[in-house]
């Protein structure tokens, strides 16, 4: 890892202590919840959150653009771009299931460079820099091979974000896999990293749900593209795939991609 990368890792790391902070006080206590314009949940903690990051990054790096998911964007066109979930999951925060955390991606020319996944409710933090290295607690971790979809076990956050076509395409990988988990939301992606699963599938998604996992997960040996293979970038939105093993992520693409099982 470069000088770069490891000062930007801390500070966003730094980043990530400030946002568990406040939403480790709120965790027991907000009940604020408001109904955006897509029907998805906001909160205060979760502007409370995305205020206070930016307002660090503003201090520290001025000519480092800002997109988050509360607050707007800035700057796309600069070289570092920071991208913020401050609660992901805010569904399961609102009802109490503790499967919610903060995302901090640092996009480097358009493309995921390095992230930090923070998940205060079980006291795990998954670090990484796309292909170099990731950590789970600051410990080194590798996604898991596996190169047979009928080994892999797969995690979904929510099968009703699909439209009718794209529940068809997962329907059909999901009858070629071993067993699909739902409902992990960020965690999902931190313990892919770690190389407890082997394929994630999600859509209706932002830039700011995917960039600090896909750091991460690429960092740890895993990929992460659209359905169709494309790569992830600070324009993209919509359906993602993430493998740990780059040869099962082929195959996965292959069957929605198939017109049949």
């Amino acid at each position: 890892m470069d000088n770069t990368a490891s000062e930007f890792l801390t500070f966003a790391g730094g980043l990530a202590d400030a946002a568990r902070e406040i939403l480790l006080a709120a965790m027991p206590n907000d009940r604020s919840v408001s109904i955006k314009p897509d029907a998805s949940y906001v909160t205060e903690t979760d502007l409370a959150i995305e205020t206070r990051m930016r307002e660090m990054i503003d201090s520290r790096y001025p000519d480092h653009g800002v997109l988050g998911e509360e607050h707007g964007s800035r700057d796309l066109d600069a070289e570092f771009v920071w991208v913020l979930d401050p609660i992901d999951g805010t569904a399961p925060f609102v009802a109490g299931i503790p499967v919610f955390g903060t995302l901090i991606g640092l996009a480097r020319a358009g493309r995921p460079y390095l992230g930090v996944i923070d998940h205060p409710a079980s006291d795990d933090r998954w670090t990484g820099v796309s292909g170099d290295h990731a950590k789970q607690n600051g410990h080194e971790v590798q996604t898991r091979h596996c190169s047979g979809l009928s080994q892999a076990l797969m995690t979904n956050s929510n099968p009703d974000f699909f439209s009718a076509e794209e529940f068809e395409r997962f329907a059909r990988l999901k009858s070629r896999v071993h067993y699909t988990q739902y409902g992990g939301s960020c965690y999902a992606y931190g313990v892919m990293a770690s190389g407890r699963t082997d394929l994630a599938i999600d859509s209706a998604l932002d830039t700011f749900d995917v960039f600090a996992c896909a750091a991460v997960i690429e960092g740890a040996g895993g990929v992460m593209t659209t359905w169709s293979g494309d790569p992830i970038t600070l324009t993209w939105k919509g359906d993602i795939l993430a493998a740990g093993d780059p040869e099962l992520h082929r195959l996965a693409i292959e069957v929605l991609a198939s017109d049949s099982a």
